[in-house]
């Protein structure tokens, strides 16, 4: 149910923010009707943020993990985590100098840190001290990790700690429950958000907490043999990648094909549309037809995203693809990882995302 309500509402989110970066790369600097567009732009963020939250609870999300330091997220997040605070609220940061490398989605570590956080923040109201740090730990057979469901092995740990209200026991065994919340205005889906990506990315998550001492929330994800980059950091918009290829576009919603063919046709690329997968092989029968990329959803009628790559790639083994979807219900590949050659970017996407990820797809 959350997964597909998410797949629909992403649609209409990406055409929402689609047209808002189209009106906005046409009004000049000063114009009076940029504020509205961009407020306009800011909800639809603020949308998709919530069907984010919808997806990891159901564990539905495409990963696209790669080998990253969590310290690297931690830093670079450092910021924005003091920003959710209240003044009341301090916040320390302690990090593993020899922190592990893990194989993990950076964007969903992130997002774990500022589920974690805010939740942090509503329980210490009239304000406390927030605690983040890393550490590595070898758990073994008889280790007390164990007592927590921790499976024997080595591990990069995350742990989140505040001195807030705490829990009771009654409370720690529901908190992962999707809608479940003792705090008013608070929509549930936060901590079972962390569950879900935490779950999804072979890890475990456990809590310490008492009613007044507090509560201190640990990720243990799996150590990687591999030193590795984080994906994250910021990117520099006045410098969007353009190119000349041909791409066959494929997307049955009509706002979300006329926005992308616009976007990226703006930025040099020819572009051939299809409503379908079986439209789109029709297309790619056609005699002197020629395309570098297929961009295709996921989940569409007729036929959907997997069996058109399948059936396209046994005539061109080598075609690159880069596939979006808001929704994935393992439409991609069995595991929700990504099958060698092939790209993704979820929906709703900003211009930037789209650009850059159809680049290195191309560029691969």
């Amino acid at each position: 149910l959350a997964g597909g309500i998410a797949h629909d509402f992403n649609n209409l989110l990406t055409g929402i923010l689609s047209y808002s970066e189209l009106v906005l790369e046409e009004l000049p600097p000063g114009d009076p009707i940029r504020a509205d567009i961009e407020q306009i732009r800011h909800a639809g963020h603020r949308a998709a943020a919530l069907t984010r939250q919808l997806l990891a609870f159901s564990r539905r999300q495409v990963v696209q993990p790669s080998v990253l330091s969590i310290n690297t997220v931690v830093a670079g997040l450092d910021g924005r985590l003091r920003h959710l605070l209240s003044p009341e609220v301090s916040l320390d940061v302690v990090l593993e100098p020899g922190l592990w490398y893990v194989l993990a989605d950076p964007v969903e570590i992130e997002q774990v840190l500022v589920n974690l956080t805010t939740n942090a923040r509503d329980a210490t109201p009239s304000g406390g001290h927030l605690t983040i740090t890393t550490a590595n730990c070898r758990v073994g057979v008889e280790s007390p990790e164990r007592a927590a469901g921790v499976r024997p092995g080595s591990y990069a740990v995350l742990s989140v700690g505040d001195t807030g209200i705490g829990m009771d026991v009654a409370t720690q065994a529901r908190i992962f429950e999707p809608f479940f919340t003792t705090r008013e205005g608070s929509g549930g889906l936060g901590l079972s958000s962390v569950y879900g990506i935490v779950e999804q990315s072979g890890g475990h998550i456990s809590v310490q907490s008492a009613p007044g001492r507090g509560a201190t929330f640990s990720i243990y994800l799996p150590r990687h043999a591999e030193p590795g980059v984080s994906a994250t950091g910021a990117s520099d918009r006045r410098t969007l990648p353009v190119g000349t290829e041909t791409l066959l576009l494929v997307e049955d919603e009509a706002a979300v094909r006329s926005s992308a063919r616009r976007l990226l046709e703006r930025h040099g690329y020819t572009v051939i549309e299809a409503r379908h997968g079986v439209e789109a092989l029709r297309v790619a029968e056609e005699a002197g037809v020629h395309f570098d990329l297929v961009l295709t959803d996921v989940v569409m009628p007729e036929m959907g995203g997997r069996e058109l790559v399948e059936r396209l790639r046994a005539r061109s083994p080598g075609l690159k693809v880069l596939f979006m979807s808001g929704y994935s219900e393992r439409a991609i590949s069995a595991d929700g990882t990504m099958p060698p050659g092939t790209g993704f970017v979820e929906k709703p996407f900003t211009v930037e995302q789209l650009l850059r990820r159809l680049r290195k797809v191309l560029d691969d």
